[in-house]
């Protein structure tokens, strides 16, 4: 392969902003915002490469991608875009990442249960012509002309430099499983690994049981805050995760949870995980209650809590039961009972067809 840009690269970012940016007309140009695996393409000839963010390759998680994209591609070119699996209800962010799986047979078959497809958004580099110095507002240009027979499982994203449209989309497409609304300067070059685009993502707030927490990597601290609602039957489900925080809040945080520590003996919602989690280790004689962690694996172990803290949390939207990505901690809430914490409390988006966001 022999390209004016060769992988790997490093995608540019975004940053998050509060509200969509405001600007003269024809300044910023607005993209859904999709939420699926951010790959750049390089296509030289028949060779195909799906480049990740982490920059290793995803070629071989979804091959069902490669006809199509040389199908739809200029014989020589980088793209910038994303890799989602569509279903009519949304974007199916579990079924995408079940793909990653390091048996070839489980490959092939989930690649035709749940196809992947491809949405391009940027334009780094066509035939021998480097595109990064070139503004976005001549690539999207390019990008537009090169895609303009592709078909699915290939698609341009849609944009727009009508603020007023990207509100409505920002609205209305939540319900595709789409994260919100991006904003990029239509004169900015591209800059690899550089926060210089805008996004805005739809943030809601719940009140959460915090009933245990997993130690930071570095040992020290609070890593993040393991959250549950209770169902109709008084059942704690597992919600997901708060995390994110500074060193020193990680610290305060050890400080501020030591009072809920379990009790030796104390009997844990989750305690049938934990348990599963040590059989699972091959360690049987770890208990809940013994130690101040159950040795479960890497992923699971926790430092269990009576489950008699309340945390409000802002989180993005809920998915299969779980919040999609990590929530942040906003405050504790003393004043509320935890057995009120209930999944009455979360806003559920209503489906749209995801043909509407292919079709804007």
């Amino acid at each position: 392969m022999r390209l004016p840009v060769m992988p790997p690269v490093k995608p540019m970012l975004t940053k998050a902003v509060d509200a969509l940016p405001d600007a003269p007309s024809g300044d910023l140009l607005f993209e859904p915002k999709w939420d699926g695996f951010r790959c750049i393409v390089f296509r030289d000839g028949d060779e195909v490469e799906l480049g990740s963010r982490n920059e290793r390759p995803l070629t071989r998680y979804f091959p069902e991608l490669v006809e199509p994209l040389r199908a739809a591609l200029p014989e020589r070119c980088v793209v910038d875009g994303e890799i989602v699996v569509a279903t009519g209800a949304g974007l199916d962010v579990e079924a995408l990442q079940q793909r990653i799986h390091p048996a070839a047979s489980r490959i092939d078959r989930l690649a035709v249960e749940t196809p992947a497809a491809y949405v391009a958004f940027d334009l780094l580099a066509l035939d021998d012509e480097s595109l990064l110095d070139a503004p976005l507002r001549d690539r999207r240009a390019r990008l537009a002309e090169a895609l303009a027979a592709a078909r699915p499982p290939v698609h341009l994203t849609p944009a727009t430099t009508d603020r007023a449209v990207a509100g409505d989309w920002f609205a209305r497409f939540e319900g595709a499983g789409l994260d919100g609304v991006v904003a990029k300067p239509t004169g900015g070059t591209y800059q690899p690994d550089k926060r210089v685009q805008f996004k805005v993502k739809h943030q809601r707030t719940a009140d959460c049981v915090v009933a245990g927490f997993r130690t930071h990597k570095d040992g020290e601290g609070v890593g993040s805050l393991l959250l549950g609602l209770y169902d109709d039957n008084g059942r704690l489900h597992h919600m997901g995760v708060a995390s994110s925080f500074s060193a020193a809040r990680r610290r305060e945080l050890k400080d501020e949870l030591a009072p809920y520590a379990l009790d030796p003996g104390g009997e844990h919602p989750w305690a049938e995980w934990a348990e599963a989690a040590a059989h699972a280790s091959g360690d049987h004689g770890r208990m809940p209650g013994a130690p101040s962690r159950w040795n479960a694996t890497k992923d699971l172990s926790f430092t269990p809590l009576r489950p008699d803290l309340v945390a409000e949390v802002a989180y993005e939207r809920v998915d299969a039961g779980r919040f999609r990505h990590s929530a942040r901690l906003l405050r504790w809430r003393p004043d509320r009972d935890p057995g009120s914490c209930m999944f009455d409390q979360l806003e559920v988006t209503p489906p749209v067809e995801l043909a509407l966001v292919f079709g804007a």
